[in-house]
């Protein structure tokens, strides 16, 4: 089975909204648009480049599809990150569109939960999702998702849209590997364990000695 894997820019107190620009999600009055932007330097463009060489495909949402789809193309295979995403297979959630026209692009139709099922069954390599805050909300509540790599910023944003939201489903985790940056963004890999266990400590839980 095809293993799908989050991979989000978030910051300190965990938003996930308009990382890249100004003008990339103002939904809800949001005016912190660009907040990766100060920090982001070459060592870390360059582990975003080993991520990406990971993926046998992308999984988007609508918004996050038709960003890439304007940018990407335009740099060509010059770019290692652009020869990949132009290369591999796109899969697409959205009620609205109709058409794609970003090469090796497909429109999931139907219910997406069941859709991104059913391209897990397929073989290739890893899925990414990027982007894509509220496909994330959908996968997350269907417990589709079987890693994630966070790229955490130095910085709080406060209000804005949050990855783990209400529909996210308890789980236990393994943290496989964590790089820091020169500018303090961590970048850490997880990997879904199991479910989440409990247990409890202080001197009110201890038996006699």
């Amino acid at each position: 089975m095809r293993k799908l894997v989050v991979g989000t820019f978030l910051s300190l107190d965990g938003v996930m909204q308009a990382p890249g620009g100004p003008d990339e999600d103002t939904e809800g009055g949001f005016t912190h648009g660009g907040w990766t932007v100060p920090l982001f330097d070459e060592q870390l463009g360059e582990i975003m480049g080993e991520l990406v060489a990971r993926a046998g495909g992308l999984v988007l949402g609508r918004k996050t599809y038709e960003g890439f789809a304007a940018s990407w193309p335009l740099l060509g295979d010059e770019d290692p990150i652009a020869a990949v995403l132009n290369r591999i297979p796109k899969y697409v959630a959205s009620r609205t569109l109709t058409a794609l026209e970003w090469q090796n692009s497909t429109l999931l139709t139907g219910d997406v939960a069941e859709a991104v099922g059913k391209l897990k069954q397929e073989p290739g390599g890893e899925l990414q999702v990027s982007g894509s805050g509220e496909l994330i909300q959908t996968l997350l509540k269907h417990d589709l998702v079987d890693g994630f790599t966070l790229i955490v910023f130095p910085v709080l944003v406060g209000p804005g849209k949050r990855m783990f939201a209400d529909g996210t489903i308890p789980a236990e985790l393994r943290l496989v590997d964590s790089t820091t940056t020169a500018t303090g963004v961590v970048v850490s890999r997880y990997e879904r364990v199991g479910e989440l266990r409990h247990g409890a400590v202080g001197p009110e839980y201890e038996g006699p000695e």
